[in-house]
């Protein structure tokens, strides 16, 4: 069914990205990764910090004692809460960039790459522990995008943009790591290509389309049964945030629409909210 979105942020921005809500400070962090930006957005407020990133960054999610931790270019950075930056896992590859992450419930980040030129094959999904080690989860693929988990912690959700699918693994309760990649949901017929996800407190997926204007919603056994029309082309990801993580935020993008597409999407760019759209689940903080 169409659902009304509001504007939470009129932002403009590059490639919005990211978003997470950071419960701490009770904001929503979000990235815009061409323009190497980090946001810190103020629902009571209306307020958005901007920090500037060293390169550009594919995502950022809290600390479990404060600070950020941000998917940067070459590699996992970390920012401390007075500011000061080092870095925790050097994984630079010529002509590649983070893209998506995600934590999860042992505060390991798995962070995914891809190459500027979106060639197939060239992007990476990484497990980086709190003190640096990394495994490489997945090699050769294309757009490494969307990551989330099912309520239970069993099952983990994975976007590769250009498959046009949602796949699932097996998650092992041990030790975290997956097994099992199988096919979720095969959206070739869907709006655009899925890019970022989240999972809410039913167990059902919340996908954004790329040059689909849309959010869409999945049951457990993948029927769709919610649609969200966003006025802008370029929607790129969600996430749950607010008061009982009852607010679905989700992030737009203007790159590579020429003047004329712009022309028709004047919000292009802007971070959308949708009000009592859950609840969510929290988002663990990455443990480093």
């Amino acid at each position: 069914m169409g659902e009304r979105l509001e504007v939470a942020l009129r932002a403009g921005s590059l490639l919005g990205e990211g978003p997470t809500w950071d419960e701490r400070t009770a904001r929503l962090l979000w990235v815009d990764i061409l323009a190497a930006e980090l946001h810190s957005f103020d629902p009571a407020t209306g307020q958005d910090g901007v920090l500037r990133t060293r390169q550009h960054v594919g995502a950022a999610k809290p600390r479990a004692g404060g600070g950020l931790v941000a998917n940067l270019r070459d590699g996992i950075g970390l920012y401390d809460p007075d500011g000061s930056f080092h870095w925790l896992a050097d994984l630079a590859v010529e002509g590649c960039r983070g893209n998506d992450a995600a934590v999860d419930a042992s505060g390991f980040l798995w962070a995914g790459t891809m190459r500027y030129d979106e060639s197939a094959g060239g992007g990476r999904l990484y497990r980086v522990a709190p003190g640096g080690e990394v495994i490489t989860v997945l090699d050769r693929v294309t757009v490494s995008n969307g990551v989330g988990w099912s309520p239970d912690g069993r099952r983990m959700y994975y976007v590769d943009s250009p498959t046009r699918r949602v796949d699932v693994f097996d998650v092992d309760p041990g030790t975290g790591l997956v097994a099992g990649r199988r096919t979720f949901l095969e959206l070739g017929e869907a709006p655009g290509f899925p890019d970022g996800l989240t999972v809410d407190a039913d167990g059902c997926l919340w996908v954004a389309f790329w040059d689909g204007g849309v959010v869409q919603r999945f049951t457990p056994k993948g029927q769709l049964d919610r649609r969200v029309e966003v006025p802008a082309s370029r929607t790129t990801a969600c996430a749950f945030g607010g008061a009982g993580l009852r607010d679905l935020y989700i992030t737009t993008a203007t790159a590579g629409l020429d003047a004329g597409r712009l022309a028709t999407q004047p919000l292009a760019g802007s971070l959308f909210v949708l009000a009592d759209a859950g609840p969510g689940l929290a988002s663990p903080p990455f443990a480093g």
